[in-house]
C-alpha cells in the first residue's frame, strides 16, 4: 500500500470513529432535552446559554495558556464543553420554526473548509501550488465575494473584549486601507514604548491605572470608541 492510500485509510478509519462517539453524543443531547429529560437542559434558551460559552470558551484559552505549557488533558474536558454549548444551541434552534439541525451546521461548515480549500480538496490547478501567505489572501477575496454586501469592517462581534474589537477592527481597517489615529509620539517618562510583549503589557496596565484615577472605565472607554471607529468606517 502506498503513502497516499495509507494516508486515506487513516483518515477514513479515524472519521468513522469520531462519527460514532458524535452520533451517541448528539443521542445523548437529545435525551437530556427530550419530555422527562434533565428539567434545567429542556429550559435552557439560546439567551441564557451565552454566558455558558464564554466561560467555557475562556476555559479552552486558560488550558492553552497554562504557565507550564498547554495542559492537554484540561484543553481536552474544555474542548468538550465548548462542544457542548455547540450541541445544545443546535438542539435547541432545531425545534425553532425557521430554525437548523445539527446536521445542516455540520454540512455548513464542512462545505465552507472544502470551498476555502481548492488546493486540497479541488482539481490541480494553480491554487495547489499556494503558499501560506497566498492562501490568506484567497480566503480574504472569498469571503469578500460571500459577503459582498457588508462594509468593510462589517462582521465583527460587537461584543467581544475591547481589546479583542480593538485588534479585530483594526485589522480589517488594515485590508481596507482605511486611515488608522496616529499612534501616541510620546508618553510620560515613566511609561515605556517598546514593542515587547512584556513592556507593552506594563504600558496598557499603567493607562489602565490612569483610567481608575481619573474615574474612568478602561474597558469601557476602549469599546466606546472602537465602536464608533466602526460606524464611521462603515
Amino acid at each position: 500500500m502506498n503513502e497516499d492510500k495509507a494516508s486515506e485509510k487513516d483518515v477514513a478509519e479515524v472519521a468513522a470513529r469520531a462519527g460514532r462517539a458524535f452520533e451517541r453524543l448528539v443521542h445523548t443531547m437529545a435525551t437530556l432535552r427530550a419530555p422527562g429529560g434533565c428539567p434545567w437542559d429542556t429550559e435552557q434558551t439560546h439567551q441564557s446559554l451565552i454566558r455558558f460559552l464564554i466561560e467555557e470558551s475562556y476555559e479552552v484559552v486558560e488550558a492553552v495558556e497554562a504557565p507550564e505549557g498547554t495542559n492537554l488533558q484540561l484543553l481536552r474536558e474544555e474542548l468538550g464543553d465548548v462542544l457542548l454549548q455547540v450541541l445544545f444551541h443546535a438542539d435547541i434552534a432545531a425545534a425553532e420554526s425557521g430554525g437548523f439541525t445539527i446536521e445542516q451546521v455540520i454540512e455548513g461548515l464542512d462545505t465552507k473548509l472544502h470551498d476555502r480549500h481548492p488546493n486540497v480538496f479541488g482539481d490541480s490547478s494553480g491554487e495547489s501550488r499556494m503558499t501560506a501567505a497566498e492562501q490568506q489572501v484567497f480566503w480574504d477575496e472569498l469571503k469578500k465575494k460571500e459577503k459582498s454586501d457588508r462594509g468593510p469592517l462589517d462582521g465583527i462581534p460587537p461584543h467581544l473584549p475591547a481589546l479583542a474589537l480593538a485588534a479585530k477592527a483594526i485589522a480589517k481597517a488594515r485590508k481596507a486601507d482605511i486611515v488608522l489615529p496616529p499612534e501616541p509620539t510620546s508618553l510620560d517618562d515613566d511609561l515605556p514604548f517598546t514593542y515587547s510583549e512584556e513592556d507593552f503589557g506594563e504600558l496598557l496596565f499603567s493607562l489602565v491605572c490612569r483610567a481608575r484615577q481619573n474615574g474612568l472605565d478602561a474597558e469601557r472607554a476602549l469599546r466606546t470608541y472602537t465602536r464608533k471607529f466602526i460606524e464611521y468606517n462603515s
